[in-house]
């Protein structure tokens, strides 16, 4: 059982980066599908971004391309959310999870975990604010 505390979070402007974290308290360096999901006010809850972390492999929603970057830093057990160009419909609760994933076709059923929303773990989020 992993526990995963985000932060980073805050109130920006338009046009603003934040970067936010994800620290895990269990081992995530090998093996594991970590992922950030966003929800905000009456919206239903959506996927930013998400890596395998046994070798990087990234992916990606249409709203966060080219100006969200997720990474993980295997020494720090991190998970980042680079965003940039932020806009005020980036304003959410952004919460990250985990799922253990090991095998043939690994970082594939991560991908279709992060589209499916299929996560074990979750973390409790962290606000982002973005004014116009």
């Amino acid at each position: 059982q992993i526990q995963l505390m985000e932060s980073g979070g805050g109130s920006v402007q338009a046009g603003g980066s934040l970067r936010l974290s994800c620290v895990a308290s269990g081992d995530t360096t090998t093996g594991y599908c970590m992922a950030w999901f966003r929800q905000g006010v009456e919206k239903q809850r959506e996927g930013v971004a998400a890596i395998y972390t046994s070798g990087g492999r990234t992916f990606y929603a249409d709203s966060g391309k080219g100006r969200f970057t997720i990474s993980h830093d295997t020494a720090k057990n991190t998970l980042w959310l680079q965003m940039n160009s932020l806009k005020p419909d980036d304003s959410a609760v952004y919460t990250c999870a985990a799922n253990p994933i090991r095998g043939v076709g690994a970082a594939d059923y991560c991908n279709t975990g992060f589209r499916n929303q299929a996560f074990n773990h979750w973390g409790q989020g962290t606000r982002v604010t973005v004014s116009s």
